[in-house]
């Protein structure tokens, strides 16, 4: 028989047992509830928290139009359809339904997507609009959803397209401001960082819900004004059916502030539907993109230096005998104007080649040696600034190229031919600013198509106009200069239809074109340019033109290329409301 000793000790010993245990659990507890809660809640909160991003706006963009400012760049609404195939219940009215209503926006071949029990998401169609968004939405189908976005809308379709650059499907800016600008446009993403349900739904009465907001694009307003474009574009297009041209483009800018106020192409294209696009060239901006030997435009910089350097001043004369001998070549003008005697105006006017190898030669005190060559490298890089990018606010700005006087290559036969534009590079955007910077008292301004920005209130913060370099020539020399550049086109017959008592001087300028078969220049195909600008006793506008493949007979920058910058001269001097000069 059992003891009541033995009975009372095992009880106590499982009492003891029933405590210990007790006590370890309290004590896990403690570690678990005091000691490591901080990991514990985090490792809930990893469990249960969901990062949701939000979108940003993307900026808009906008032109000038008087006084007032007109979007160029919209955005509208647009759905990813995308589904849960483990949420699924009706593939086949799913599918029936999408290729209806999306039609060409579907992804190809979503459909096996939608029975896969291994994926979570997957795209069903992309760029869906708001009207087929709420035909999808209606249906109430499950495992279906709609993710919001945008894309872009051009409300002036093909107006400044490829300053404007585009959007692609990713997102992502191409081209033009587009691509330039996409990070500042494009703006910050915000976050939303919630406790959700099972579905994945924030739980937004959570104190644990953390908001960071968005950070839309800056909305951007141009210096571009929209009228002036329109009127570019439409006269370099007509210009070029006159010469039976398939290429060309237009700068049109401010010399005293360096704003751009309009950069035309053509061929053009719609940024509404690039992917219809076949030749991709088309995106490209010509004006900043395809440097050239622009020709003798190039000449009246090249007088600008010897004004400049005090060799030459408009009464300057020197013997044209119709070519000069350099080294072993020989350099002759395009015509035989002006033989004998001739000055310096008449060098401009007449286009004369040997005059421009005379201004070189004083350069170097006589001939054309290392000073004359170190002297014109100078002016050409360092003040007017050629072989580097402008920094204008352009996807895929090229520098060009002027070979240097101790190069190999920078003989005094190139330098010769670089006082007439050839045997170097130079953009369009480079010449008008240096051109520029040349007659408008001898300072260079960076040349800008942002001119400010716009906040959501309407209000406009203006971006002031930026100096590079204040005397690249003298004012003295400036003024003499464009007083030369006016004489030289009054005594041409292109000024015949120019408006009476303005300011309008140019220069015109027909370059050959080298053949890639045969490496050599060739008479086949040429680039006619013009380059001027009009004004009343202060340059207004400063217009270049550039024309390739010109079929008119003549030279293309008298037949094709400078009828087109008389075409938006004479409408500028309307359009500013510009007083003829006293």
């Amino acid at each position: 028989m059992e003891s009541s000793f033995d009975r009372s000790g095992r009880t106590r010993i499982l009492l003891l047992g029933l405590l210990v245990i007790g006590a370890i659990f309290i004590i896990r507890l403690f570690w678990i509830q005091v000691i490591q809660h901080d990991r514990y809640e985090a490792l809930a909160l990893q469990n249960q928290e969901t990062k949701f991003t939000i979108p940003a706006k993307r900026g808009l963009i906008y032109a000038r139009d008087g006084k007032t400012v007109t979007p160029l760049v919209m955005n509208e609404p647009v759905y990813t359809v995308y589904a849960d195939p483990t949420e699924v219940e009706e593939p086949e009215k799913i599918e029936a339904l999408i290729r209806r209503v999306a039609g060409g926006n579907i992804r190809r071949s979503f459909e096996t997507d939608l029975t896969n029990q291994k994926l979570r998401y997957t795209v069903l169609a992309r760029q869906v609009n708001k009207t087929q968004a709420e035909l999808i939405k209606r249906e109430k189908l499950a495992g279906v959803g709609l993710q919001e976005g945008t894309r872009r809308v051009y409300p002036e379709g093909q107006l400044a397209s490829q300053l404007l650059g585009f959007v692609n499907g990713e997102g992502e800016g191409q081209y033009g401001l587009e691509g330039m600008l996409d990070d500042r446009l494009k703006g910050t993403p915000g976050l939303l960082k919630a406790i959700t349900d099972v579905r994945q739904v924030p739980l937004s009465i959570n104190d644990d819900l953390v908001r960071v907001p968005a950070k839309n694009g800056d909305n951007l307003v141009l210096n571009i004004d929209r009228n002036v474009q329109t009127y570019a574009e439409k006269a370099l297009k007509d210009g070029l059916e006159r010469a039976k041209a398939k290429h060309g483009s237009v700068i049109v800018m401010e010399p005293t502030t360096g704003k751009v106020l309009a950069m035309a192409n053509y061929p053009t294209y719609d940024p509404a539907k690039f992917s219809d696009v076949d030749d991709i060239s088309v995106f490209q901006n010509s004006v900043v993109s395809a440097p050239y030997e622009a020709g003798s435009v190039i000449k009246t910089l090249t007088m600008g230096v010897g004004l400049d350097k005090g060799v030459v001043t408009p009464e300057t004369t020197y013997q044209n005998n119709g070519s000069v001998q350099v080294g072993d070549f020989k350099i002759s003008n395009a015509t035989n104007d002006s033989i004998g005697t001739t000055n310096m105006v008449d060098v401009l006017h007449y286009s004369l080649n040997t005059g421009m190898v005379y201004v070189l030669k004083q350069l170097g005190n006589g001939s054309i040696n290392l000073t004359a060559k170190q002297t014109l490298f100078d002016y050409f890089t360092t003040k007017y600034r050629f072989g580097q990018k402008t920094g204008i606010e352009q996807a895929g700005e090229q520098s060009g190229q002027v070979i240097g006087p101790k190069d190999a290559e920078g003989g005094e036969v190139r330098y010769a031919n670089m006082t007439f534009g050839q045997g170097m590079d130079v953009t369009m955007v480079q010449a008008a600013s240096a051109f520029s910077a040349a007659i408008n008292g001898g300072t260079y301004y960076k040349p800008q198509l942002i001119g400010g920005t716009r906040s959501a209130n309407g209000a406009i913060e203006e971006v002031a106009p930026h100096t590079i370099e204040d005397g690249i020539i003298s004012p003295q020399a400036s003024s003499t200069l464009r007083s030369m550049i006016v004489e030289a086109r009054q005594s041409s017959a292109i000024s015949k239809n120019d408006r009476k008592g303005y300011q309008i001087g140019g220069k015109t300028g027909t370059s050959q074109i080298i053949d890639p078969k045969t490496g050599k220049y060739t008479d086949e195909n040429s680039i006619g340019t013009y380059l001027g600008f009009g004004g009343d006793n202060t340059p207004r506008y400063v217009i270049m033109v550039r024309v390739q493949d010109s079929k008119l007979p003549g030279y293309a920058g008298t037949a094709a290329a400078a009828p087109i910058f008389g075409d938006i001269s004479n409408w500028m001097l309307d359009y500013l409301q510009v007083q003829p000069a006293r």
